[in-house]
């Protein structure tokens, strides 16, 4: 695999999801390590002028108006010691290495001030794979200083870290790693935590795996029109261009692809029940809301988001309130309630599909009929995840407390708005695959049906793991089969 290389312009979540999930290098250009030693003077002339400097020669948050003299090293090394207030589990490998990246990437922005060797140590770090151990309960998403301790204690050598699979002292790992720990020069401490870059990394991988969920939502949907015998007249796009509401023009154009063949199917009623007909509606909108919270991310991901601010153009050092990130965590509040929907939507039709028997279908797709359970004790399964997926959709930006005597009055609770987006992601999928298997199972009932091409191969992959129902048997064992295959790529439709 080619190394990524940044510029500091151009990062995106697939990047991200590169370096975190596959390993991927990273390397930087020469401008990137040229911008950061023109910001480096731009900070030492000015604390050598005499300017208040924010975490440099003052101290953080209420301590505002307490001056910092003396050893600055042992004071950004106590700045770190006195943020290090993380607990809970620790954050997975993956999200801490889209963590790490998403700091060098804000980093090569510029703007940040850090020494380059700095910011040299906290790339080899990451190229080497050298992680630290970064307990997940902290950040309430006014920048993720408290979280982000951990990097910065690793890189001196302290705390903890993973490598090759191990935890470790943070020093023993450098070691194994043919590292050394950094020494810290003024502001160094504070550029390499003060930032979104928890946030910013671990909603880069949400976001990776809505995109792909929804992907499989589209299969799963053309899937259920063929097994319910649809009327596929809801894909016109005359239709939508009737009505061009957000997205719902390409929604229909990708289940239109999926479903094209020579001759469309007759219908086997004139509409469909809602969760069917209105899903360009319902996809549309969640495309949007997807391409929203992409857009907060890459900007995050693309921006200098210091404070204090290094501008080495103009030669100033400026207080900010880059680090707030009240976008981000309003676009994956907005795509928890798009992905509920289209949830919702998803479990609908699991049930239009397992109930009685509609539109010629047999009761429960049970092929013995009588006494057999068929599919409809899953209903029961299904109604249990969208009830959780449901309760995690209620938003959480606003539930904040005033902290460090008032000073810090605002918050955006980001990190917790990306967290219980990535697991609704998980649950919504565990629907998706409860609709796959109900579709083909309607498919296999229905005599003389001609898939088209595209849901000829969905239908073949979903029977790669879970055979056609002839019999009652557990079922939930399979669902958790082809819910691995959806959720860790070898799903293959």
């Amino acid at each position: 695999m080619s190394p990524l290389v940044l510029t500091g312009a151009g990062v995106s979540i697939e990047d991200v999801a590169s370096v975190a999930r596959e390993g991927c290098k990273v390397e930087v250009t020469p401008t990137v390590l040229e911008r950061l030693v023109k910001a480096r003077k731009v900070l030492d002339d000015a604390a050598a002028a005499g300017q208040q400097i924010y975490g440099l020669n003052t101290g953080l948050g209420a301590n505002l108006g307490t001056s910092i003299s003396g050893d600055a090293s042992a004071f950004q090394r106590q700045l770190l010691d006195g943020r290090s207030g993380a607990v809970g589990e620790p954050l997975p490998f993956e999200t801490v290495r889209a963590v790490m990246f998403a700091r060098v990437a804000m980093l090569a922005a510029g703007g940040s001030g850090l020494s380059p060797h700095v910011f040299v140590a906290l790339l080899d770090a990451l190229n080497a794979g050298v992680h630290p151990v970064m307990p997940s309960l902290a950040s309430i998403g006014a920048g993720d200083l408290v979280l982000m301790a951990a990097l910065g204690r690793m890189l001196i050598g302290e705390g903890e870290a993973d490598y090759q699979g191990r935890r470790m002292p943070s020093a023993k790992a450098l070691m194994m790693a043919r590292l050394a720990p950094v020494s810290l020069a003024p502001k160094d401490g504070l550029s390499l935590i003060n930032a979104s870059a928890g946030s910013t990394g671990s909603g880069a991988l949400a976001l990776a795996d809505a995109l792909s969920a929804f992907a499989q939502q589209q299969q799963a949907g053309a899937l259920t029109m063929e097994g319910i015998g649809a009327n596929h007249t809801i894909l016109d796009p005359r239709l939508h261009l009737a009505r061009p509401a957000a997205c719902q023009q390409l929604a229909a154009k990708g289940l239109r692809e999926l479903l094209a063949r020579n001759e469309p199917p007759a219908p086997t009623t004139l509409q469909d029940p809602l969760s069917i007909r209105c899903m360009p509606s319902i996809h549309g909108a969640l495309i949007q809301a997807i391409d929203h919270a992409r857009l907060a991310a890459e900007i995050e991901l693309n921006s200098a988001a210091d404070n204090p601010l290094v501008l080495g153009e103009d030669e100033l050092v400026l207080s900010t309130g880059n680090f707030h990130t009240a976008s981000l965590a309003l676009g994956f509040e907005t795509l928890g309630l798009a992905i509920a929907q289209a949830a919702a939507a998803c479990a609908a039709r699991f049930i239009q599909l397992t109930g009685p028997g509609r539109n010629g279908l047999p009761k429960y797709l049970s092929p013995l009929g009588g006494a057999s359970a068929g599919f409809v004790p899953l209903q029961k399964t299904v109604a249990a995840i969208l009830a959780a997926l449901r309760h995690k959709a209620n938003p959480v930006m606003l539930d904040f407390l005033p902290v460090s005597e008032g000073v810090e009055d605002h918050a955006t609770q980001t990190l917790l708005a990306v967290s219980k987006c990535a697991d609704m992601i998980a649950l919504w999928r565990r629907l998706i695959a409860f609709e796959l298997m109900a579709a083909a199972q309607a498919i296999d009932l229905r005599e003389g049906l001609m898939l088209a091409p595209a849901t000829g191969v969905i239908h073949a992959a979903v029977r790669t793991h879970v055979p056609k129902l002839t019999e009652d048997r557990p079922l939930g064992v399979e669902a958790e089969a082809l819910y691995a295959a959806l959720a860790k790529g070898s799903w293959q439709a």
